[in-house]
């Protein structure tokens, strides 16, 4: 029954490192960071293994430290940060392809295309820009006349309308817009800690 409880404090204290070293996915991990998580991964079964469990703790305690230490690092000295995590890459410029770049990095055409089409971008053409960055996202500007209408766009839109509408109709008095005083917010839910609009219990 020795591996019970041992099951039980490996899931609570590696979930306590964890949270210390950060909420980042996968996705989102530099290469240090994903190499130290990996690292703890390993680390935390192996009392299950027979080997001593406090010296496994103590050893994911000194990673996690590890990291804190070189994001801090990071953050205070530039060039810290350029060797440990890297800089974006340009691979799409006025939109064409950057062959030398993507052959430096090692990022085939398929691949970047897979990228585009989950950004639902339909031709490389359409964009203005593109960086592969340090955590292998790929960051896009599009050119001006493929990019969807803002919301400041639309109220222009809106203003202009109700323009050619006063001088056609000079006498008729502009309807103001009508703000929905009950419209769910879910991100001023996460300031007030409380949620707007009443949901039930079996879903809260």
């Amino acid at each position: 029954m020795d591996w019970i409880w041992k099951a039980v404090l490996i899931i609570l204290v590696g979930t306590i490192i964890l949270r210390i070293a950060g909420r980042k996915s996968i996705s989102q991990m530099t290469l240090s960071q994903t190499v130290i998580m990996i690292a703890i991964g390993s680390l935390l079964i192996q009392p299950v293994a027979g080997k001593n469990i406090w010296v496994t703790f103590g050893v994911g305690g000194v990673l996690v430290l590890t990291l804190i230490a070189m994001e801090f690092t990071q953050v205070k000295f530039d060039f810290m940060e350029r060797f440990l995590t890297g800089r974006s890459v340009s691979i799409i410029e006025n939109g064409q392809l950057n062959e030398k770049n993507l052959k430096k990095v090692r990022f085939t055409v398929d691949q970047l295309e897979m990228k585009l089409r989950q950004m639902n971008i339909t031709s490389i053409a359409d964009v203005k820009s593109a960086t592969l960055e340090p955590n292998g996202q790929v960051g896009y500007e599009l050119k001006e006349e493929k990019r969807p209408a803002t919301k400041k766009d639309i109220d222009n839109l809106n203003k202009q309308i109700q323009s050619l509408r006063q001088m056609l109709n000079p006498n008729q008095a502009v309807q103001p817009d009508e703000a929905n005083p009950l419209a769910e917010d879910l991100f001023k839910e996460v300031e007030t800690k409380q949620h707007q609009q009443a949901h039930p219990d079996r879903l809260q």
